[in-house]
């Protein structure tokens, strides 16, 4: 490959990282995902689009969901960490990599525990507690629905 086809690869490159940092920067200030997202830079255009919420059945009203997981258990109970977005679970960082975490592991809030692959975006699960890892509820290639228990936590009290 000539000089002229290696910066053309490594411009690809860093814009195509660049598009992927925004985009999971820009996903993280959903509720929840949208039903499509297309993005263009340049001659690249990546797009995703999500399942849609299951139809109401019969006329039957839709249940109230609980704000948080940690509204739904007790203070005794394991943490849920759930996953971002659909997609596809993976517990480590490529195949035959060690996982990121396994059970028993102590993890700091922010560490990253997972990758959930939607349409070759790689979006990071990370703690959102800090403790140890008591379950995984994944295995890797699992396919995940957006808000799914991935892993339960028993947080640490400071």
């Amino acid at each position: 490959m000539s000089t002229g086809e290696d910066d053309s690869a490594s411009s690809t490159s860093t814009a195509l990282n660049l598009v992927r940092e925004n985009v999971l920067e820009l996903l993280k200030g959903f509720d929840s995902p949208p039903r499509l997202l297309r993005v263009q830079a340049g001659a690249v255009t990546l797009e995703a689009e999500w399942p849609q919420s299951p139809p109401v059945v019969n006329g039957a009203a839709p249940q109230p969901v609980v704000a948080s997981a940690a509204a739904a258990r007790s203070d005794d109970g394991p943490h849920e960490v759930r996953a971002p977005s659909v997609g596809t679970f993976y517990s480590a960082p490529k195949p035959g990599a060690e996982p990121f975490v396994k059970v028993g592991d102590v993890i700091a809030k922010g560490a990253q525990i997972a990758i959930v692959e939607v349409m070759k975006l790689m979006i990071p699960v990370e703690a959102d507690v800090t403790g140890k890892v008591a379950r995984t509820l994944k295995s890797d290639g699992d396919p995940v629905e957006y808000d799914e228990p991935l892993f339960h936590i028993l947080p640490q009290r400071p």
